[in-house]
């Protein structure tokens, strides 16, 4: 077979055009691990994103990240988020002692403090840290400036240390909004909770115990009537009278 490796009318245009093509592909396939495509459109779209919004879009675009942001964008511009805030002080009564393997709840008092319903298929989920056990909690349409509680049951890690759950609120289609909920529990060895409530029935630590008179048995207890005439002081006498 002969090869012309001389220069022909058109190769030009059939070269860039070839060029581009081949651009546009990688481009768009960049890698074709899904697990990284999934991170690395949660990081061009930021916490706002949820591990499976990330696969539906990018699914829904033939795993194609640049169409997948394209199409999120589109959607949720046009979209208004809900609103949600904590009621009480988030960071009051985040962290807790617990023994591990047990069961507990943690309830949040939260409120709509937009003007606008919740839309219905709104959830709480674990968005980061440990779930401790925790399961996607479905939520009521609450109208706005009305006020729900949230309760998620958990369960304590069986090895002790200290775990952080961080929760948030999502809509249906997985957007997070709302301020963030924490739980943070410090596993301790099974029996400390025990020793440490025991320990906190007693006096404070440096406190006197209260004075205590130990009493013979086998010597007669002198009545109050003597007690309070010993305890008469003497008549001074004066030493010119005889």
């Amino acid at each position: 077979m002969d090869v012309d490796n001389g220069p022909s009318e058109g190769s030009g245009n059939s070269t860039m055009d070839i060029e581009q093509s081949l651009l546009q592909q990688f481009s768009c396939m960049g890698t074709t691990d899904k697990e990284e495509l999934v991170q690395q459109l949660q990081k061009l779209l930021g916490s706002s994103l949820n591990y499976s919004t990330a696969v539906f879009f990018l699914d829904m675009n033939n795993w194609n990240l640049q169409a997948a942001v394209c199409s999120y964008l589109d959607i949720e511009n046009s979209t208004k988020l809900p609103s949600m805030a904590l009621v009480q002080d988030p960071i009051a009564s985040e962290s807790e002692n617990i023994e591990p393997n047990l069961s507990f709840q943690k309830v949040w008092h939260i409120i709509n403090n937009g003007t606008e319903q919740w839309p219905t298929g709104c959830y709480a989920q674990c968005s980061d840290g440990n779930n401790l056990g925790g399961e996607r909690v479905n939520l009521p349409a609450v109208k706005p400036f009305e006020d729900t509680y949230l309760t998620v049951h958990m369960i304590s890690p069986a090895v002790p240390g200290v775990y952080q759950s961080k929760w948030r609120l999502c809509t249906e289609k997985g957007a997070y909004f709302g301020d963030p909920m924490w739980v943070i529990v410090t596993v301790v060895e099974e029996g400390t909770m025990a020793l440490t409530q025991q320990l906190s029935s007693f006096t404070d630590l440096g406190a006197s115990p209260p004075p205590q008179v130990a009493h013979n048995p086998f010597i007669p207890q002198r009545s109050h009537i003597e007690h309070t005439q010993d305890a008469t002081p003497p008549v001074e006498r004066d030493s010119n009278v005889w």
